[in-house]
């Protein structure tokens, strides 16, 4: 008799590539110098990867935003137009149907911060957040999920992770995903 996580590893992986979409929530921290605001939006995202090794996994990912993040005590909206990113990661199976991973990389942001009355008072936090957002386009993102084989090589997907942190504002933006991904 085997044992679960044993059974799960003799489904080999490794040299199957996979394809993905994700629905994912962004969540903005440390919004404004003073109040430190969070926000939410929303978008998708397309992954297309592959198994290394029975382990180990490289995947690229471009996603676009879908609903744009409004700052609550001010006049502010932060956009994710774009993003692309570039992940290295090790997944574990726990069960002969499911797996933990987390992934490590790089990903580009573009996007766009609207402040409406930017003369106001509760405004002044925000000022420089308006125009590109965020200012330092390049940054290092992680993803930690758990993935549920639902019917044969599809799998129900659930992760969290940072996708960027603004070096010029200090803004935090975590993504939180759930999708389908179908190994081949």
């Amino acid at each position: 008799m085997t044992t679960p996580a044993a059974s799960a590893q003799e489904k080999a992986r490794a040299d199957k590539h996979y394809i993905g979409l994700l629905a994912t929530a962004f969540n903005h921290r440390t919004v404004g110098e003073i109040t430190n605001e969070a926000a939410w939006g929303s978008g998708g995202s397309l992954i297309v990867g592959g198994h290394i090794t029975d382990l180990f996994h490289a995947e690229l990912r471009a996603g676009a935003g879908l609903k744009d993040a409004d700052v609550p005590e001010g006049d502010l909206t932060l956009s994710v137009d774009y993003f692309a990113s570039w992940y290295l990661g090790m997944h574990y199976p726990i069960t002969d149907y499911a797996n933990i991973y987390g992934q490590f990389g790089f990903s580009f942001i573009s996007g766009e911060g609207q402040l409406q009355n930017p003369d106001e008072t509760r405004n002044s936090q925000f000022r420089e957040l308006e125009g590109e957002f965020p200012g330092s386009s390049f940054s290092v993102s992680w993803v930690a999920g758990l993935d549920f084989e639902v019917i044969d090589n599809t799998y129900l997907v659930f992760e969290g992770g940072k996708l960027f942190k603004d070096t010029g504002t200090e803004v935090n933006t975590f993504q939180f995903s759930g999708g389908l991904r179908y190994e081949f």
